[in-house]
């Protein structure tokens, strides 16, 4: 199975759902780890294009703990629209990957980019079917599934899904240790230690599901992505 796992910045994926990757990628299943933005703004003293530069290394770094694609879409944070030139990138995405699921934000988390992140993902992967849109890469056979990843600190997120990443918890967070530029960041800009934060929420996700850790998600519920399936692991 191909994975492809969308986050607005190149330390997304750590914070929400990389426990479940992991378990995927150790099941041999191919793993794609892609940001939308370049995470350019989130530093109080290093200038953006070098912020830039040393976030998509950050990014590689984490993806080649569980031997994941690292791929960018090289738009500087804040400037996420629904704009064509930004579905036709995200198309460009799902058509290149060619995703069996896709993991992205919940269209109500706490900032605008994750949210617009969302929205471009659940539009693209319809588009990408449809054979007379033109990019680089052949149409998709079919509309890939959805799921939601957890918002940050659960805040107005109820899971229907829980994947037990209590055997990949210690990997999770050696990936997220890769993005060290942002622990920096968000210890100084909203005063919290992310790996404590992680380990926390991903406790009281296993407390809501029977195990020591979890981590929680939900399905894009639409006619055709719709299956009996479960592509969690």
């Amino acid at each position: 199975m191909k994975v492809l796992a969308v986050g607005a910045h190149p330390d997304d994926l750590e914070i929400l759902c990389a426990g479940t990757l992991a378990r995927l990628a150790q099941q041999g299943h191919r793993v794609a780890m892609a940001h939308a933005c370049r995470g350019d703004k989130g530093h109080f003293e290093i200038a953006p294009n070098e912020l830039a530069q040393i976030r998509a290394k950050e990014a590689r770094d984490s993806a080649a703990v569980i031997g994941a694609d690292s791929l960018g879409l090289g738009i500087d944070d804040l400037e996420l629209r629904v704009e064509r030139p930004n579905v036709m990138r995200f198309v460009e995405l799902i058509r290149k990957t060619l995703p069996d699921m896709i993991i992205t934000h919940h269209p109500d988390d706490y900032m605008p980019d994750h949210t617009v992140t969302s929205k471009l993902v659940f539009d693209a992967s319809f588009i990408a079917t449809l054979p007379h849109t033109k990019t680089r890469h052949r149409h998709c056979d079919k509309i890939t599934p959805i799921y939601y990843m957890d918002t940050l600190a659960g805040v107005n997120f109820e899971p229907s899904e829980y994947v037990d990443i209590t055997d990949s918890l210690q990997t999770k967070l050696e990936m997220l240790r890769k993005h060290s530029s942002q622990i920096e960041w968000l210890r100084n800009h909203d005063k919290i230690d992310i790996i404590e934060f992680v380990e926390t929420v991903a406790r009281f996700r296993g407390l809501q599901s029977g195990t020591r850790y979890a981590e929680g998600f939900c399905r894009a519920r639409a006619w055709g992505r719709n299956t009996t399936r479960r592509y969690l692991p």
